[in-house]
This record gives C-alpha cells, sequence and structure tokens, in this order.
C-alpha cells in the first residue's frame, strides 16, 4: 500500500530527500529491506546511500544506519539473506542469545524478598494474597529475554572497517536513530545534539531494546527502550530537516480479519481464532496505525512544501500478518514478497508518481514494472563485486570523488556563464 502527499511548494535547489523507517522485529525489517531494494532498482537516479538524512527506529535503524554508512540494498541482502557478502557474518542465533546475566541478577534478590515476603505473611496474615504475591515478587521477572550485545557486536564489526565509521560525527549524511528513555518517556534521537559521542551500534542496540524481549540500555544515566514507544515511524525528524520528498517504510498495518486465513490457508472465522499471539499481533499494529495516521495527517499540513511516498503493507496482506515477528528463517521469502509488493505498487501509481518524481530529477524504470513476479536475487547476484579490504576503501573513495565532482559541477557551470556575458 502506497500513500502518496504531493508538495506544494516548488523546487529551488538541489532536491533533498530524507528516509524514516519504522520497527517491526526483524520480520518487519526484511520486508523494509524488499521494499527498498525494489524502491533501489525502479526509481531511476535515486541512490539510497546519498540521501540527505536518514531516521531509523528499531529494526529500521538497522537499514537506516547501514545506508547512511554507504552500505547499499544489494550489500545488505547479501548479508541478511545470503551470507556470502565476505563482509560480515550475520548469524540469528546471536541476537536470540539467552540473558543469563539478567536471571542471575534477578536471582540474587530472590532470598531478601522471601525473607521480606513471610514476615509480612506473619505479621499481617489476612493482608497477603494473590495479588500482593504478584507485586512483590515481580521484581524478579528479568527486564528482558535476550542479551541484546550481540546486536551491538554485529553493527560495530560491520561499520568498523571498509572505510565506514561507527562515529555519527563522521558520517557524511545526517544519521538519527530514535530511542525513548523509559523512566521519563523522553525522546532521544541519537545522532543530533548531545547523543552524537554515542557509538551508532550503541544506538542502535538502544533503538531496538523491545520491552519484555530485550533489555533496556544504560546510556548517559538513562535507561534506554525501543523508539517506537512514542512514534511509530518518527518522519517529522527528517522533515524537519527542510527536504523535499520523505521516503517512509512501516511494515506492521492491522489485518483486515474479515478475510484471514491461517498459515495453511485455511480460512478463519475471525483472527480471534489464531489464539493470543494473534489477537495481541492484531492489537499491536492497529495502535501502530492509529498512530501513523494521525502523524501523516499533521505532515501533509505541517510540511505542505515537502512530498511523502509512505510505503506499508496492504491490510489484506496474511504472509506478512501470518509470519511469526521473530522468524529469522522466513527472511528470504518475506524479503521478496516485499520486493514485488513494492514494485506493483509503484506500478499501480505510476502516473502520479512520474510527474511527482519528475520535480526531483528522478523517472520510474517501466521495464522493471512491466515484468511479472521475478526474484530479487537475480539482480543481487549480478550486482556482487567480492571485494577486499583494500579495494572495498578504494571504492568507496572514489565514490566519494565522483559526488564532491557531482556537486560542484553545477556550481562551476553558473560560473563560467557569468564570466562569459
Amino acid at each position: 500500500m502506497l500513500s502518496i502527499q504531493p508538495a506544494s511548494a516548488p523546487i529551488r535547489r538541489k532536491p533533498r530527500i530524507g528516509l524514516a523507517v519504522a520497527g517491526g522485529g526483524p520480520i518487519g525489517g526484511m520486508y523494509e529491506l524488499g521494499a527498498l531494494r525494489a524502491l533501489d532498482e525502479a526509481i531511476e537516479g535515486l541512490d539510497l546511500t546519498r540521501l540527505e538524512v536518514y531516521v531509523g527506529v528499531s529494526s529500521g535503524a538497522f537499514l537506516s544506519a547501514s545506508l547512511a554508512n554507504r552500505m547499499n540494498t544489494a550489500t545488505m541482502c547479501r548479508i541478511f539473506l545470503t551470507g556470502d557478502s565476505g563482509d560480515v557474518r550475520f548469524r540469528p542465533e546471536t541476537f536470540l542469545r539467552p540473558a543469563f546475566f539478567e536471571y542471575a541478577r534477578r536471582v540474587v534478590g530472590l532470598p531478601r524478598l522471601l525473607m521480606d515476603w513471610w514476615r509480612s505473611a506473619l505479621m499481617n496474615p489476612s493482608e497477603i494474597g494473590v495479588g500482593d504475591l504478584i507485586g512483590r515478587f515481580g521484581g524478579l521477572i528479568p527486564n528482558g529475554l535476550f542479551d541484546n550485545s550481540g546486536i551491538e557486536e554485529f553493527l560495530r564489526a560491520a561499520f568498523t572497517h571498509r572505510g565506514r565509521s561507527n562515529d555519527f560525527r563522521e558520517l557524511k549524511r545526517k544519521l538519527r536513530v530514535i530511542a525513548v528513555d523509559l523512566d521519563s518517556a523522553e525522546t532521544v534521537r541519537f545522532g543530533g545534539p548531545g547523543w552524537d559521542d554515542v557509538p551508532i551500534s550503541v544506538a542502535v542496540q538502544a533503538s531496538s531494546a523491545l520491552p519484555g524481549l530485550y533489555p533496556p540500555v544504560k546510556l548517559h544515566g538513562r535507561h534506554l527502550v525501543d523508539g517506537a514507544l512514542r512514534r511509530t515511524m518518527h518522519g517529522s525528524v527528517a522533515l524537519d530537516e527542510d527536504i523535499d520528498l520523505l521516503i517512509g517504510l512501516n511494515p506492521l498495518v492491522p489485518y483486515d480479519g474479515h478475510h484471514a486465513r491461517n498459515s495453511q490457508g485455511e480460512r478463519l472465522d475471525s483472527v480471534t481464532d489464531g489464539g493470543l499471539p494473534m489477537v495481541l499481533s492484531q492489537t499491536f499494529r492497529t495502535l501502530l496505525q492509529s498512530r501513523m495516521q494521525v502523524g501523516l495527517a499533521k505532515y501533509a499540513k505541517q510540511y505542505a512544501h515537502s512530498a511523502q511516498l509512505i510505503f506499508e503493507p496492504n491490510a489484506d496482506d496474511a504472509e506478512v500478518f501470518f509470519t511469526n515477528a521473530f522468524s529469522y528463517s522466513s527472511r528470504l521469502r518475506v524479503c521478496e514478497h516485499a520486493y514485488n509488493a513494492t514494485l506493483r505498487d509503484l506500478a499501480r501509481h505510476r502516473e502520479v508518481l512520474k510527474p511527482l518524481l519528475a520535480r526531483l530529477g528522478l523517472g520510474l524504470r517501466d521495464e522493471l514494472l512491466d515484468r511479472p513476479p521475478h526474484s530479487m536475487m537475480d539482480s543481487v547476484r549480478r550486482a556482487y563485486r567480492p571485494h577486499t579490504a583494500t579495494t572495498a576503501k578504494l571504492a568507496r573513495a572514489l565514490d566519494e570523488v565522483e559526488e564532491l565532482i557531482e556537486t560542484r559541477a553545477p556550481a562551476a557551470a553558473k560560473r563560467g556563464k557569468r564570466k562569459t556575458r
């Protein structure tokens, strides 16, 4: 599903494009990677590694941070999907490592809680009930099931070699990774003033610390968790940078339960027939979608000068809804699905998109949009050029020189015209 908001003001300079990527767990992130790959291929003139600003929330922060670090979509597909990048080794099991230290820390407090409870039971036996028991021993429940240090280790390895950087201040583009202070509910913008000294890998670890799944990340005396607690996509962070086009991705939308089917394709009378996991999923998605709609309505008025393209799954997309959000084994299938769904959205809206994109110096590749559904991995494999660490740094340096020439060429041409007058 593609939502289009045209801009109301003309473009008076080189177009500025921003990207905002919401969270959605591992599968949500893979849906977004497939959508980004489709945009990368289908929009002529768009370079997703050279945008003005990148905003990432939770799993979306993985993608935004990688693009800001000049890792293109083909590279990310090889890292996360095929494992043949020769760059960074992605091991899903490291993201689901039990938080043994957190478990042990909680267990240490058990003797003291037992003594306090036993003392209260002896002194006021009539006041001791199930509610009191839950209240007293709730502190023994770990803050998170899994250890999220593996996330930081993986990204630190990815961003500290081959010419990349794990430092916000060294990036050529603005990157904002969003988290929330659990104790105050305040939004934290990593990469912004006061928070740009934090390593990018640590910022993404904090942004993806979904309460209950991962423990909060403690930084600057604050306990930081998933940025989606405040807003779904945080697109306003990119729009505040005076951009001409916002590309937004959100993988979590509520499912149309009137057409619900289970994972075997059997018809369900209601989403409730899928049990508690499906009910919770639908509830969570509905809350996120509601916030998205409110935010987009505000953006249309407050940032009327900026065009907006927001990509989401369709309401009847059973492939996304019925896939376990934390199933790494389904990542290639979901990524391929999102790739073809995004191409269909672009084709369906091409008559509206073409003039909008033309204002930005961009175009649509009709030959790709007119193709029947196909595997995105075909182009990923064709684009693969193995690099050593040295040649990767050289290629990056050449890209930066090329970008510098492209940036200065128009200004030099203008000066030349003035001299000939």
